[in-house]
């Protein structure tokens, strides 16, 4: 189990779509990977839960994170073999983790939780609340967002990430992000 939660080595520079849901990170993860000519890690999650709401009408227990995290992870550590560049993450194991104690009393497993602290990422972008909400079959919290938002900030501040906060509408995000992703690049070695 835990060596499929290792991330492997990579020649990419990788940065991570990180924040409470239906803040734009799907959106934003697209038109990097777009503007880079490189690829983007879906947020695995997704599928995962949709399947299971669609098959059980059942939504995410904590057995679920495990599978989900292993999924996150078979993927990125797939497609971060096809870019030399930039790899875009939806998502990561750090997110996995917030939701874990955000949903589950404070409680994470311990082997998501050391993978989620390790894995290494260049940059994460961390994304406000001041998209509008968008409903789905998944999303469950839009009276909670500034909860939710204060529980991935300080997350990252605890386990000492480097963060970038992208406010504002999609054209200013996404220029904040590129022009960060530039430099990393430019200064790549």
């Amino acid at each position: 189990m835990e060596e499929k939660l290792k991330q492997q080595a990579s020649n990419c520079i990788k940065v991570v779509l990180f924040g409470p849901e239906s803040t734009g990170k799907t959106t934003l993860s697209r038109q990097l990977a777009r503007h880079y000519s490189s690829v983007w890690v879906p947020e695995y999650a997704r599928d995962y839960l949709q399947d299971k709401w669609n098959n059980e009408r059942k939504t995410c227990e904590p057995k679920d994170l495990l599978p989900i995290a292993v999924g996150q992870m078979q993927l990125e550590n797939h497609l971060a073999q096809k870019t030399d560049t930039v790899l875009i993450c939806d998502t990561d194991l750090l997110e996995t983790k917030v939701y874990s104690e955000a949903y589950y009393s404070g409680t994470c497993d311990p082997i998501l939780e050391r993978y989620a602290v390790n894995n290494s990422y260049d940059v994460y972008f961390l994304t406000y609340i001041d998209t509008p909400w968008e409903a789905d079959d998944l999303r469950d919290k839009p009276n909670e967002r500034e909860r939710m938002f204060k529980a991935f900030e300080s997350a990252l501040i605890k386990h000492n990430k480097k963060y970038v906060l992208l406010k504002g509408d999609k054209k200013e995000r996404l220029e904040t992000a590129i022009n960060y992703i530039d430099d990393l690049l430019q200064h790549k070695t």
